[in-house]
């Protein structure tokens, strides 16, 4: 056995299929994976507690897995991600690395990160070689005529269909091989157990928030399975409808990377036997929604300055925002008055997930009715999301507030009621989480003070006029 050893670093890529770092490593000799808890920098960063909870039990199946292929997994602990450079630095000199790997993250802060750390090697020495794991094609590697990066998704989308009509799919990694035996090094070095690892749960995530989210890479797997053969055909016409069962609900495990990326694309396509060929709708209709995942991403890395809280059309900055605690709480608790955003709020703080068209209305809803500022309200998302996701929540929240890239048009603001109609037309997505109102018929429940009957429901009446607030909003907008 080779005296020196690779070390593996894992971050939000917990698994061991299709793994690049995890695979380039293995064909450099006997590997150690390592894991560091930043619990503050959580916080920092408005990690949910369910989001978090998700981690740590998937912490824990890849601690098995590794071991089922010889693969020690270190875990250790520093609370800010500025103690991080250090701790890698003393581990390659404990455990004999020759050259760390790990699959790159984009935000700004973790560019930042990653650059410290590899400093560090490199006065040893050493090398931090990083992966473009997270995305379908490498970061830069979408460019305009002008080797400028898109800002509109609807190039941005042609690029990426041209691209993969030349090249093909991306192939995915396979499992490495099992290791003959645990590096000798390992034992030297103090590492938390499963056992240590209940310490940071959060007493707030319930079991039967747990149950809604079981873990596992075979468990994700399954799951992909399932939608591509029973949902993906009818996804064009059932992805906006929230009360079916139409999208994939796979972005917990997308984000966490639990599931890969190019594990989707591959069963997205493999009945054209990994071919990128479009068949139906669905297929393309599923494509395009992981390309806009793609698009937001690349966003975030070539325009650092979303990542600081400072809008993509920076002109926007100037728009005057109207913070109403009394507005701001309503929403949050899901007691608008809107039949529609409450159940979508009352759904996020029940299970930690919201459907995307819901989210939609209900961003649109604080941000142009209630005129509160955007990034409130993708802060609250983001404590709350199991799949909470700086690039996509940060994208889709300047969408709905015109001050993204390719944004919807500020003049453009959705009715929530129209909404409601259109896409939960008997209520029965209403009825589940706004159970106050279960009782009315198909057309009360969307507007359940609109007619004299209904005026003793232990039910908010509506917090703002929608037609005042939409004109007024757009005067706002129009003014800067």
């Amino acid at each position: 056995m080779s005296n020196v050893n690779q070390l593996v670093w894992f971050r939000q890529d917990l698994r061991v299929r299709d793994h690049a770092a995890l695979w380039h490593a293995s064909q450099q000799g006997p590997c150690i994976g390592l894991i560091i808890l930043s619990p503050e920098q959580w916080q920092t960063h408005h990690d949910a507690p369910i989001k978090i909870n998700f981690y740590l039990r998937q912490l824990q199946q890849l601690k098995k897995e590794l071991e089922q292929l010889n693969i020690p997994l270190i875990i250790q602990v520093t609370p800010y991600w500025k103690g991080i450079a250090d701790l890698i630095g003393k581990l390659t000199n404990q455990l004999n690395i020759e050259n760390v790997y790990s699959n790159i993250e984009i935000g700004f802060n973790e560019l930042k990160r990653d650059k410290t750390v590899q400093e560090v090697l490199n006065q040893q020495g050493k090398e931090l070689f990083l992966f473009h794991d997270r995305t379908i094609f490498p970061l830069r590697s979408i460019r305009n005529q002008s080797q400028q990066p898109y800002q509109v998704f609807g190039a941005f989308k042609k690029a990426c269909y041209s691209k993969l009509d030349i090249s093909g799919l991306p192939q995915c990694y396979p499992i490495p091989e099992k290791q003959n035996d645990y590096p000798t090094s390992f034992s030297k070095i103090n590492s938390l157990t499963l056992e240590d690892i209940e310490a940071f749960f959060d007493s707030s995530v319930s079991k039967e928030q747990e149950d809604l989210w079981p873990v596992g890479e075979r468990f994700a797997l399954e799951q992909l399975d399932v939608f591509i053969k029973d949902h993906l055909s009818d996804y064009k016409l059932e992805r906006d409808f929230p009360h079916v069962k139409g999208t994939s609900q796979l972005s917990p495990y997308l984000n966490l990377g639990i599931l890969s990326i190019h594990q989707c694309l591959q069963a997205l396509f493999r009945t054209e036997h990994g071919n990128f060929h479009l068949t139906n709708v669905g297929q393309q209709t599923w494509l395009d929604e992981l390309l806009w995942r793609e698009f937001y991403q690349h966003i975030l890395f070539d325009f650092p300055h979303v990542s600081k809280h400072i809008p993509f059309k920076k002109d926007t900055q100037k728009i005057k925002w109207n913070y109403n605690p009394e507005h701001l709480t309503a929403w949050q608790t899901g007691q608008t008055g809107i039949p529609i955003i409450d159940a979508g709020m009352r759904q996020l703080l029940k299970t930690g997930w919201m459907h995307n068209r819901v989210r939609m209305i209900t961003a649109m809803f604080l941000c142009k009715n209630l005129l509160i500022d955007w990034r409130i309200g993708e802060q609250w998302f983001m404590e709350h999301l199991i799949d909470g996701d700086l690039a996509a929540n940060n994208g889709g929240w300047q969408w709905c507030a015109s001050t993204g890239t390719d944004a919807v048009p500020y003049f453009r603001i959705f009715n929530p009621i129209a909404q409601s109609k259109k896409f939960d037309p008997n209520g029965d997505y209403i009825r589940q989480w706004v159970e106050e109102l279960a009782h009315l018929d198909n057309k009360a429940i969307h507007e359940p003070y609109s007619t004299k009957t209904n005026t003793q429901l232990n039910y908010p009446k509506p917090i703002v006029d929608l037609k005042e607030t939409r004109l007024k909003a757009i005067e706002t907008f129009k003014s800067i």
